[in-house]
């Protein structure tokens, strides 16, 4: 399988932590100059069975749940953890826990059918009935899943009904374009484990998941590491490795040498890191696009209420230069490419040609005295050791400082910088740079983007953009549904809920001492699709 990406095949999800990135394409970089022991490793093509891998990650997982995950953490060893019905690279679906997905004649209904077999990691047979029971959950609004609004098709549900054990039929309200785009989101969870569960995302049982994936939960150590044992009845065939430990490395310089000590083998590496690891000769540099939008976040909802004025993010916006925080926090062009729209240039309807605020100090101290705002003093949460987050905040706050906003900078460690983002109810900041990988569909950011959403993080709210992001969900004819993602598009950035900042590139370090990499495929937000092709050589 080749290595490449595709924005349908991108879980609609929320990604907060990671700001590495990278340039170039999806072809490793070669060493010619290897090490002895990385040269021997290398010789050995077939692969074997045994060892381990040590993935770097930046903070504890959220929640190991598929219906809930939305930070890069929990995403990732979701992955391993729980099978995805079908995944889809360059076009094509590769099946998981399904094998095949038809169409009725008039697109209203889709016929699921599961590979025969399926077991969860507890024994259990995975049937109709979970896929079922994952659908029922994430329309519950009593579930809270930041999934449900996708199932949505102009406020109707899309329901799902068990035909047999292994056939489960979908009908939708109406034609949606975007609705495998949706149901490539879902991994199944198990019905046995959850069904009376009254809160899923804060159940006790999400500490010791069940999965289909893989690798099964083993061991979590908060604040260290969590460890995943091969799993060796996976559909997909017994993985090679014995175990996956994602050890957590909240400080970059820490990780890095780590990485160098062969402490850990896989890692997301900053531009600023790039010449250092690849000096080592002992990784496999592997850049690639994730359909990544970096931006600054104006939080609408803080105790301020400044930033609930769309002046006042005019203005701010105003007071910045996107080429100027590219260098800064990317260091050239090579890693990150300008962006103006909230959509990423692999969406479909993409445009960059709209209304933007940039570089105008003096266009911004008029919009702050016509708003009424003066001394304004705004809050702004920062990852400690996170270098592009604290480049960009050392920039955005002298940046406002010259147009007379005063910025204070609260640092903070990953897992308590992820808790405060994604708590809606959080009134105490009003800046933050983050960042999401939405997929190729424009119908995945309703959820960021709608009044009251549930991962509306900037409280953003227009009853213009509602209307049409519904309107977008159900349009059938493909020429009416641009034209209103092209207006969706112009009326948010005129807003200005987010200060796009670049369509960011992302790199990997991978030791020269595991193969399987091209099987694996590359993939956003998650690093592999697949972790059990991965061997040690």
């Amino acid at each position: 399988m080749k290595r490449g990406l595709s924005g349908i095949a991108v879980l609609m999800l929320l990604t907060f932590l990671i700001s590495a990135c990278s340039g170039g394409n999806n072809a490793a970089s070669t060493n010619t100059n290897a090490s002895p022991a990385a040269t021997e490793a290398a010789a050995s093509t077939e692969p074997k069975d045994g060892g381990s891998l040590i993935i770097g990650v930046a903070s504890d997982p959220q929640v190991l749940n598929p219906n809930y995950a939305g930070d890069r953490v929990s995403l990732t060893i979701d992955q391993a953890l729980y099978a995805p019905l079908f995944q889809v690279n360059n076009g094509e679906k590769t099946f998981y826990l399904a094998e095949s997905l038809t169409p009725s004649e008039d697109n209203l209904t889709y016929t699921l059918k599961l590979k025969d077999g399926l077991t969860w990691h507890d024994g259990e047979k995975l049937t109709a009935d979970d896929v079922v029971f994952t659908i029922d959950s994430i329309l519950d609004e009593k579930q809270n899943s930041f999934l449900r609004a996708n199932f949505l098709i102009n406020d109707q549900p899309i329901t799902a009904t068990k035909v047999d054990d292994l056939t489960v039929e979908f009908k939708l309200p109406q034609v949606s374009p975007a609705f495998e785009a949706t149901l490539v989101q879902v991994s199944p969870i198990p019905k046995h484990i959850f069904e009376n569960e009254a809160d899923i995302e804060k159940s006790t049982k999400n500490a010791a998941p069940v999965g289909s994936g893989p690798f099964k939960f083993k061991e979590y150590k908060a604040g260290e590491y969590l460890t995943l044992e091969r799993f060796d009845n996976y559909f997909g065939g017994k993985p090679h490795l014995d175990s996956v430990t994602y050890r957590i490395a909240k400080d970059a310089n820490a990780a890095n040498l780590a990485l160098q000590n062969g402490e850990i083998n896989v890692q997301y590496l900053d531009p600023k890191d790039v010449a250092t690891i690849q000096a080592t000769n002992n990784f496999e540099i592997l850049p690639y696009s994730e359909g990544r939008l970096a931006y600054l976040m104006f939080n609408a909802n803080s105790d301020t209420g400044a930033l609930a004025k769309k002046e006042v993010r005019q203005a701010l916006s105003l007071a910045l230069s996107r080429d100027e925080l590219i260098q800064t926090a990317y260091t050239s062009s090579e890693y990150a490419d300008p962006a103006k729209s909230f959509l990423t240039p692999d969406a479909l309807y993409f445009t960059n040609d709209v209304t933007t605020f940039d570089n105008d100090a003096a266009k911004a101290k008029e919009l702050l005295a016509a708003a009424g705002e003066s001394n304004l003093k705004l809050r702004y949460i920062v990852q400690s050791g996170n270098k592009a987050q604290e480049a960009i905040s050392l920039y955005v706050q002298q940046k406002l400082k010259e147009i007379g906003v005063e910025v204070e900078l609260q640092n903070m460690d990953s897992s308590a910088w992820v808790q405060k983002f994604i708590d809606l109810k959080a009134t105490d900041y009003e800046l933050a740079l983050t960042g999401y990988i939405m997929g190729y569909d424009p119908d995945a950011y309703r959820i960021l983007f709608t009044t009251g959403a549930s991962s509306n993080y900037s409280h953003y709210s227009n009853p213009e953009v509602d209307k049409l992001l519904n309107e977008g969900a159900g349009e059938a004819d493909a020429t009416k549904r641009g034209e209103i993602y092209k207006q969706v598009q112009e009326t948010i950035a005129a807003d200005a809920p987010i200060y796009p900042i670049a369509y960011t590139k992302t790199v990997v370090a991978v030791s020269k001492n595991y193969g399987g990499i091209d099987e694996a495929v590359l993939k956003p937000v998650v690093i592999f699709e697949d972790l059990s092709k991965i061997y040690q050589k």
